[in-house]
């Protein structure tokens, strides 16, 4: 980040005031860091600074404050500001972690108390042109520009794509005016933010025409009866508040400041302090492009060792053996286990001291330097062949006994698998373990968790094979730089287990991980290894079909449209359906207004052509994503599809899956179905099975909440729609019509997810009052919910997290929040996590009992979708299996209502579904 001084220095003096209010109202999401503190301000100001640090790469550099209190405006104007809404309290409490950062970057920082920021800029700039050096004042105030001189430029980073450079001449075209006069220009208008009262009925356009022609306020006053009317009138008037108003916008050039320039040399940021600040602010990948690259911790005691020989080798087995666990590590040629060379494995059973064993180099990457100062003096190394040092880790590495920790070690056990090594024993993955402590947090990678708890900064995989198009494969990487880069990691992960050991046992979540999370691994990537097989003819014949009605489509669409168009152009549909058809637009967005799905679906019954578009949308999307991908992604050894499913990332404790994402594929529509048929059994003697739990976030929000009604519902097996809709519009069960039942059960699974009654009325096509009526109706027929939703809501507020049955825990910063919308998405989720964490707990320990039992059924586990489960079995035994796994997933947990799992036996994905 930091660069040597530059011939052409500048002083560059940064307004953090401006960006810092700027921040805080443009990121307005859920931005805290693990403590709950709002970060959002810190974190805009913080990319604006790393940007303008990275791209103008000043010499010198100064960032200014307001300090806390009053000013001498306050005194010469009692009104002053006195109109400005409060600073946001969740602001307030930003600027401190603004000062941390700005310290961290060893970054000068100024806050006078007595006068504003404005009047430290001022001073600044006038000092540095006495100094020889020209300053650029980094703000978008306006007030700033009267401070423009041959030595002095304006520069705002926030306007336009590149910033926006103020000179002279942008002075005189805004105000009339060169920079000496802007203080007459603005004493003229006035301020509403600040309150500064100017002139009555004087604009920024007749303040310009009026300097234009008499130069200065001072002229305007002595030629006052050239002017007439109300204009003469109100100059006359508020000629005294014009002359005060001048005082009041007139930036101080003469502040006494503590900072002499010759510490406004820009130096570089300290280590040390970034990776404490920034780690306390989680703002761990903004910690990486800060972090000078060499930068590591203090470890004199490290020791990485490349393992040659089997004598070598022979002796880390030992050591391993008598510790009793180790941290593994694969290098591979792919991120995709399924296709992956093995390349080399990196070990670690002590701190500081790792392992790698080189199996898969190319000749040339084990050529090594004898002398580095005789380029001449190459030598090859021999590393012990790949087969034998499996065979040699085989006896330890199968043996259960001894422990072994990764980070995201399901992939090393895929990969490992294929080549031929089964890995039993394992204890930990750090990556999940670190998910499991802290399931808010976006990324789990052992980059960023290396630089969170052990304030190491890691080696970059680009830095080895590089980036895009000059991207080579790790077998291609030196050995030696490999043998650091692989024994790096190990250790990193040998030392993160210490602490998540800890973090299990000290959040109480030691259980729920060995009991569901660990032994889920195996599970996962045994699913993963097995895939599922395509019927490729079926996507073909598919693709035909789609694109023939795509065509009709297109020629629909510009019939309905008296043109053609780009279809998938935002900007030309804007164009047909608001200006040429003149429907009314429903809502606006930076490029113009929507035409996103909701919008069209809100227009379709207007006219033809939104639900043409979407439909059109709904099939190509379908073409791109499945139809035609899913057959390329067959994996050339096995014929088969392999999805990769992850379990760090959903915050609710759901799996997703990705590459390709199977989770997606639309149920209901018929093409969504189609896809589904191509999904078969791997032989004719073999089918599907699919097993899905029938409406268990209800009956986990009947278990959680103990509402008798509900629980009645579900114990007497009756239809949970149906008997909210006779309870909230009052009739008999008889008498519930279809759309009835599908607005109550809308409400049914709104609940779950905290809607509200604008929602509810947007879902089901309502009127607000009537949505709110619903909610409340469903309320009083069903008290325990209501009373479950508020003391969960009321235990979030206290905790600061909420848990599933199993203690699964999700922290929920944001219920603290003074942001409405942030704190009621908070909300939401508070309501939602028990309910759908406690859903993903249950399919995750049916998961794990169906694994175990198909070991002995000659029968696979392939696909977990959200609450359904897809196995693969013998034709001859598949009603038996059918049966054993209905009975296995109902009892995967005890409720007090009961379980209930549909089952489905076919030759492929859509019949059994």
């Amino acid at each position: 980040m930091f660069k040597e001084m530059l011939v052409d220095d500048k002083l560059y003096i940064i307004d953090a005031m401006a960006y810092a209010f700027r921040s805080y109202f443009a990121i307005r999401g859920n931005l805290s860091n693990r403590a709950g503190k709002p970060t959002n301000a810190v974190y805009g100001f913080t990319r604006i600074l790393m940007k303008l640090l990275r791209e103008q790469e000043p010499s010198h550099v100064v960032v200014v404050f307001d300090a806390p209190g009053k000013t001498f405006r306050d005194e010469l104007y009692e009104a002053y500001k006195a109109t400005r809404p409060d600073t946001p309290q969740d602001l307030i409490e930003q600027f401190p972690m603004m000062h941390d950062v700005v310290r961290a970057m060893n970054i000068p920082l100024l806050s006078v108390p007595g006068v504003e920021a404005d009047d430290v800029m001022g001073t600044l700039a006038v000092q540095a042109k006495q100094h020889g050096i020209p300053a650029v004042l980094v703000t978008g105030d306006k007030d700033m520009l009267q401070l423009i001189t041959p030595g002095v430029q304006v520069y705002d980073p926030g306007k336009g794509e590149n910033g926006k450079w103020y000179g002279p001449e942008d002075v005189i075209e805004r105000f009339g005016v060169g920079p000496k006069g802007v203080i007459d220009a603005l004493a003229l208008i006035g301020d509403s933010a600040d309150n500064v009262p100017g002139v009555k009925g004087i604009g920024e356009k007749t303040a310009k025409k009026l300097l234009e022609k008499y130069g200065s306020l001072e002229s305007l006053y002595e030629n006052i009866n050239d002017l007439k009317g109300k204009q003469k009138e109100n100059l006359l008037n508020d000629k005294e508040q014009a002359f005060a108003s001048r005082t009041l916008v007139t930036i101080k050039t003469d502040v006494v400041l503590e900072l002499g320039h010759e510490a406004w040399q820009r130096t570089p940021p300290d280590p040390e302090s970034l990776i404490q600040v920034f780690s306390e602010l989680d703002f761990t990948s903004l910690l990486e492009e800060l972090l000078p690259e060499d930068h590591a911790v203090e470890d004199n005691s490290q020791s990485y060792h490349l393992i040659l020989t089997e004598s070598e080798l022979a002796e880390v087995i030992k050591k391993i053996e008598s510790v009793g666990c180790v941290a593994l590590d694969t290098e591979t040629t792919s991120t995709n286990p399924m296709i992956a060379d093995l390349v080399g494995i990196s070990l670690s059973c002590e701190t500081g001291i790792a392992y790698y064993i080189p199996v898969g180099h190319t000749k040339e990457a084990l050529q090594v330097y004898q002398d580095p100062d005789d380029l001449t003096s190459i030598k090859e190394l021999t590393a012990i062949p790949c087969k034998r040092a499996l065979e040699m880790l085989k006896p330890v590495m199968g043996n259960e006994a001894i422990g072994k920790i990764g980070h995201n070690i399901k992939y090393d056990l895929l990969v490992l698998r294929r080549a031929g090594l089964d890995i039993k024993g394992v204890v930990l993955d750090t990556m999940v373990a670190s998910y499991l402590t802290d399931s808010s947090r976006i990324r789990h990678n052992l980059d960023e968790l290396s630089l969170q708890h052990l304030k190491r900064r890691l080696i970059s995989i680009s830095d080895l094979i590089g980036k895009g198009s000059k991207t080579i494969t790790f077998n291609l990487v030196n050995v030696e730089r490999a043998c650091e880069y692989a024994c790096q990691d190990a250790d990193v992960t040998w030392r993160l287990a210490a602490i998540f050991q800890q973090d299990l046992d000290k959040l109480q979540l030691r259980k729920l991980f060995n009991e569901v999370e660990l032994p889920l691994i195996y599970v996962l990537s045994r699913m993963e290894y097995c895939g599922i097989k395509l019927d490729v003819s079926c996507f073909e014949s598919l693709q035909i079909e789609i694109e023939s009605r795509l065509d009709s489509l297109i020629e629909a669409i510009f019939e309905s449209a008296g043109e053609q168009f780009n279809i998938n152009s935002p900007k030309q549909l804007q164009g047909i359906l608001f200006d040429k058809i003149g429907l009314k637009p429903v809502r606006k967005t930076k490029t113009g207004f929507s035409t996103d799905e909701r919008v069209l679906e809100s227009l379709a019954h207007q006219h033809t052509l939104p639900g043409l578009i979407l439909e059109f949308r709904t099939l190509d999307k379908l073409r791109g994503t499945y139809v035609e991908a899913l057959p390329r992604l067959l994996n050339p050894e096995t014929g088969r599809v392999h999805t990769s499913y992850n379990q760090a990332i959903a915050a609710t404790g759901r799996l997703s899956s990705s590459d390709p994402n199977l989770q997606n594929i639309p149920v209901r529509s018929e093409f969504g179905k189609r896809i589904r048929q191509g999904f078969i059994a791997g032989d004719s003697d073999r089918v599907l099975i699919s097993a899905d739990y029938s409406q268990i976030e209800l009956r986990i929000l009947a278990h959680l909440s103990g509402d008798e009604v509900l629980r009645k519902s579900f114990l007497q097996d009756e239809d949970i729609h149906a008997e909210t809709a006779a309870r909230i519009f009052q009739v008999a069960p008889s008498d519930i019509t279809p759309d009835m039942r599908r607005q109550a059960k809308a409400v049914n699974f709104g609940v779950i997810y905290g809607i509200s009654a604008f929602g509810l009325s947007q879902n089901i096509n309502i009127s607000n009052k009537d949505a709110a009526d619903f909610i409340d109706a469903y309320f009083k027929q069903f008290p325990g919910v209501k009373k479950w939703i508020d003391s969960t809501l009321d235990s979030a507020r206290e905790l600061g997290y909420v848990s599933t049955i199993l203690q699964r825990r999700r922290y929920l910063p944001d219920v603290y929040s003074s942001q409405q919308q942030s704190k009621r998405a908070a909300e939401r989720m508070a309501v939602n996590t028990p309910v759908q964490g406690s859903a993903a707990d249950i399919i995750k320990l049916a998961m794990i009992e169906v694994d175990a039992g198909l070991c002995t059924r000659n029968a696979s586990l392939l696909l977990q979708v959200h609450d359904e489960l897809v196995l693969e079995a013998p034709k001859k035994d598949a009603e038996d299996i059918a049966e054993w796994l209905r009975s296995t997933m109902e009892n995967a947990m005890k409720l007090t209502v009961p379980l209930k799992v549909d089952v489905g036996v076919g030759e492929n994905w859509a019949v059994i579904h």
